[in-house]
């Protein structure tokens, strides 16, 4: 079965250069012409993730033959996913992988929604977890989480995408996956500002329970299961991404928390999920003021003084 990674930003590139370390021939798409040619003749990695070497066995082009595979994984961000599939010519049946977290601002869905709605004629799945780029094109150990609804095919990309140092684990929980790999971004930028406006560690690791607890009970209500958010595409991701500063969203969070402005050249998922998370829960009724706060903060509603004060003030309970 072929393989296509489409988009060459850094993670889009680290899974490449994962997937065609043992030899597998792998095609890596990049929209930029003239940088698939660079890397291509170079043999080394573009400027999202400089310093690696490509394998042999792995052909960066831009020539729209790359949808073709049997197996896509689209490796471009949440909010662009509906316009690149709506944009490009998919030959029917085959997989479409996602390899985005997050939630579309515009329509509510995740990326394997967005996936179906799109291209309905083909296997919808998502690829999700902790897994920074630098580790996967480092060739560190990952493990990361394949979700579709569709078992028997999960099987089969399940054995077609594991590597000695990529392990994928399968689930049919799609909502699960796809809710865990957005909400923890929420969760690690309300982490950052934590950390950036000298809160301390004690207040990070609070930030990191309570907000989990936030997430699993927001995933309940939209039909996740329990054991999904405490394995590795929910629990595994948050932990990953609220302790490390190579995390976009908790470095997105830590400049605000020091009073810096946003890198908008820089995919942060969470500043799109936030406010779409906060808006559906209020609806449902559901109370999430971690979150709720998060999008305040993002969104210009609230200082980080003020959120921090509410946060603090509200009843005390039981846990």
């Amino acid at each position: 079965m072929t393989v296509s990674v489409l988009g060459a930003g850094a993670f889009g590139t680290a899974l490449a250069i994962a997937l065609s370390r043992d030899g597998t021939r792998i095609t890596l798409w990049s929209r930029d012409a003239g940088d698939a040619a660079r890397m291509q003749d170079s043999r080394r990695s573009g400027a999202r993730l400089p310093g690696h070497h490509l394998p042999d066995s792995l052909t960066v082009t831009a020539d729209r033959t790359a949808f073709d595979s049997a197996i896509r994984l689209v490796a471009v961000p949440t909010q662009v996913l509906a316009s690149f599939l709506r944009d490009h010519d998919f030959r029917s049946g085959g997989a479409l992988i996602a390899c985005c977290k997050g939630i579309d601002r515009v329509t509510g869905l995740g990326p394997v929604e967005t996936i179906r709605a799109a291209c309905p004629s083909h296997v919808a799945a998502i690829l999700t977890g902790p897994s920074f780029a630098v580790d996967m094109a480092n060739g560190l150990p990952t493990a990361i989480v394949l979700a579709t609804e569709r078992a028997k095919e999960s099987r089969k990309l399940q054995a077609q995408l594991t590597r000695p140092a990529l392990r994928l684990y399968r689930t049919t929980d799609v909502r699960g996956a796809e809710l865990g790999g957005a909400l923890k971004n929420v969760v690690a930028l309300a982490a950052g500002i934590a950390v950036g406006a000298g809160l301390g560690d004690s207040a990070r690791a609070s930030v990191v329970a309570r907000g989990f607890g936030e997430l699993a009970r927001y995933a309940a209500l939209q039909g996740a299961r329990k054991g999904t958010l405490h394995g590795l595409s929910g629990l595994g991701d948050l932990v990953l991404t609220c302790t490390s500063e190579k995390s976009r969203n908790f470095g997105a969070g830590l400049a605000l928390g020091q009073g810096q402005g946003i890198d908008h050249d820089t995919t942060v998922e969470g500043l799109a999920t936030a406010p779409v998370v906060a808006e559906s829960a209020a609806a449902a009724g559901l109370g999430l003021p971690l979150m709720q706060a998060t999008a305040d903060v993002i969104e210009g509603r609230l200082d980080i003084p003020r959120a921090v004060e509410a946060l603090l003030s509200r009843p005390v309970g039981k846990e």
